[in-house]
């Protein structure tokens, strides 16, 4: 019996992943600073990048994700 070559995902697809687990992470850490704004008082704090680049992150991790769920590597 011969075995199949097992066939692994490129590292585009984790790279997706990463990006997207962390802009999670990012997006609910700016939810948590725009909810106690007392607790960021830096000169752009009003525009609150953490949930614009939280966005970005898991919006091009999706991309990467989607753009790679059926590549595969032998």
């Amino acid at each position: 019996m011969e075995q199949e070559p097992k066939k692994m995902k490129p590292i585009w697809y984790f790279v997706g992943l990463m990006l997207t687990a962390m802009g999670v992470v990012i997006v609910l850490s700016g939810i948590a600073n725009y909810s106690d704004a007392e607790s960021s008082k830096t000169v752009l704090s009003h525009l609150h990048p953490a949930l614009w680049w939280g966005l970005v992150m898991i919006v091009s991790g999706l991309i990467f994700l989607l753009a790679n769920r059926k590549a595969s590597v032998e």
